[in-house]
Order: structure tokens, then sequence, then C-alpha cells
């Protein structure tokens, strides 16, 4: 029996505070993107991007762990970190899939697909400890999905409440 306890206390290669610190962080950045989504009132708010963005950090950081295990480090095994990108991609454009619908004519969910696949990119940034990356890749988010759509209100206004089903002001 002590040795199955033995086994949840493993130890990890990185830091305990630096783990937390990377997964607090994706969930933070993660919701900042889902604010501006939850706040538009779009599918897939602010929950669904901060878990995005927390489990693509979680699983950054499982493959670094992966790597520095023991166990691993033989050379019947290859431990390719790559893979992990490709899996995050492949599961959260799975999701996202299913948030993009074509109605009427008109293609829906697209900006909040491409919002949650952005969520998994910058998880993967925290978890794998490129923090600058994942900041600016926010903030960058944060000018495309805020400051452009008052852009695009200009350039063609009324578009997004025709598009939402409402007549525009001033319009038959």
């Amino acid at each position: 029996m002590p040795s199955l306890f033995a086994e949840f206390g493993h130890e990890t290669w990185l830091p305990f505070p630096a783990i937390a610190a990377r997964l607090v962080l994706a969930a933070l950045l993660g919701a900042i993107i889902g604010f501006e989504r939850e706040w538009r009132q779009r599918p897939a708010g602010l929950r669904t991007h901060m878990l995005v963005c927390l489990a693509a950090a979680l699983i950054a950081i499982v493959t670094i762990e992966i790597t520095h295990v023991a166990y691993f480090q033989d050379d019947s095994v290859q431990v390719d970190p790559i893979r992990l990108v490709e899996a995050v991609t492949a599961g959260v454009a799975f999701l996202a899939a299913g948030l993009i619908i074509f109605a009427k004519g008109e293609v829906h969910g697209l900006t909040t697909g491409a919002g949650m696949w952005l969520a998994s990119a910058i998880g993967l940034c925290c978890g794998l400890g490129f923090w600058q990356i994942g900041l600016f890749g926010t903030a960058l988010a944060v000018v495309v999905l805020g400051l452009l759509q008052q852009v695009s209100d200009r350039i063609a206004p009324g578009a997004r409440d025709k598009a939402q089903g409402e007549t525009p002001a001033g319009c038959d």
C-alpha cells in the first residue's frame, strides 16, 4: 500500500508553483477571449474558452513531464512533443466544427470556432512556458475581436443586425 501512495506523489520535473502559474495564466488568458464572445452573446463563451485554454496547457505540461520521466527515457520509447500540437489542434477542430453552422445562406459561429482554436494555441504557449507569446497572442485577439468589430460595423453598418435577423433602424 505505501508504494501505491508513493505513485500519487510522483515528483514533477517542473516546480509545482511554475505548473500552477502556467495553468492559472492559461485560464485567465482563455477567459479574456471567452469574455469577448460572452459579451457579444455568441456561442462558446467564457467557460468554454477557459476550459479549452486550460486543457491545452495541461496537455503541454504533461508532455513536458513525460519527456523527463525515467521510464520514457528507454531507447525503445520515442516521445515526440510535436504530437501534442497535432492532438490539441485535432481535438479543438472537432469542437469548433460543431459550432459552425450554415443556415439561410450564411455561415455562423466561424469566429467563435477560430477563437477556440486560438485559445488552444494560447494554452499550449502557457503550458510550455512561453507566457510572453501567450500574452501577446491574447492581446492581438482582443484587437481582432473587439476593435476590428467596430471597424467592420462602420464599413458595413447594419450587417450584424441583418445576420442576427433584425432590421436596422430606418430600413424597411
